[in-house]
């Protein structure tokens, strides 16, 4: 487990997950990631013998591999939740993988490593658990998710409370990923973006299905005390203000990022070594090169 900084309170995270699954989960966005994802696996021309999910709130994910004629055996990993009937089922934190080294063919995530305090960490234990030439595919929430509504908390707190408090998460950033994976000894890292922008009758509808997708506010620096009616109701009417289309339904934007990376392998497409190109990019461009201490022509 990691000893950084704590950014989400990971028990109260779980705690909201089971809530939701009690009230009838909202489960919208996490099947279109799961669509999403099992199309990117199965246009991958390999098979797949052993699997893990991890983390992914619901089976979504998981039934869908296990459609797929690529994919054998799905091992799904998840804190302990209401997963009732769900074979293979083991019991971890994101955080803290309790598998063996390179155990698995494939890993996959969706929608949960946004709300794990060491991405980093959780990098590096999906690539210990990978076979070598393993693959690893994760769909996470990033940093324009909610844009609306944090913007219009923080505006609302500013004016009723004279201050701004975290109400809703801070994502990860597309550029930084393809980063982290390489950081984490991945290679061919690939990452990408999906925006999607669903429309609500008001702002409560929107945070019931929060609600409902157990995604509610567990940062651990939140305010502890309630939220104050006055605060609520003026954030209601400044995101109506800003966010409403002429049909009077409200904008709320969830953007997914995509990322994608193999477990290194000889076999893999390397790069190039430098000096070891056998035609000059000046040749095939048609045009002259210019060495480093001469000037461009007028």
């Amino acid at each position: 487990m990691s000893e950084g900084p704590v950014i989400f309170d990971r028990m109260l995270i779980r705690r909201r997950r089971k809530r939701a699954v009690a009230l009838e989960p909202t489960t919208f966005l996490l099947d279109r990631v799961a669509g999403d994802l099992a199309e990117r696996v199965g246009a991958v021309l390999r098979r797949f013998e052993l699997a893990l999910d991890l983390g992914t709130p619901g089976e979504a994910v998981r039934a869908g591999l296990v459609r797929l004629g690529s994919v054998g055996s799905v091992i799904k990993a998840e804190a302990a939740l209401a997963s009732n009937g769900v074979e293979r089922l083991v019991t971890a934190d994101e955080e803290a993988l309790p598998f063996a080294d390179a155990t698995f063919d494939l890993v996959v995530s969706a929608l949960a490593l946004q709300f794990v305090n060491d991405l980093p960490g959780v990098f590096v234990q999906v690539r210990r658990v990978l076979k070598p030439d393993g693959l690893f595919l994760a769909a996470l929430l990033g940093g324009e998710t909610l844009t609306e509504l944090r913007q219009s908390f923080a505006a609302a707190e500013s004016e009723v409370e004279g201050g701004v408090s975290p109400r809703v998460a801070p994502f990860a950033d597309l550029r930084d990923l393809g980063a982290l994976l390489q950081r984490a000894g991945f290679a061919l890292p690939v990452t990408d973006v999906d925006r999607l922008t669903v429309r609500y009758d008001s702002v409560f509808a929107l945070m019931n299905d929060l609600r409902r997708m157990g995604a509610t506010n567990a940062l651990h620096d939140r305010r502890r005390t309630p939220l104050k009616r006055a605060t609520l109701h003026r954030m209601a009417e400044i995101y109506t203000e800003r966010f409403a289309d002429p049909d009077g339904r409200l904008r709320a934007s969830f953007e997914i990022l995509w990322l994608s990376a193999w477990a290194p392998h000889p076999r893999q497409q390397q790069p190039l070594k430098p000096g070891s190109a056998k035609a000059r990019l000046a040749d095939a461009l048609g045009t002259r090169e210019i060495s480093a201490g001469e000037k461009a022509g007028g």
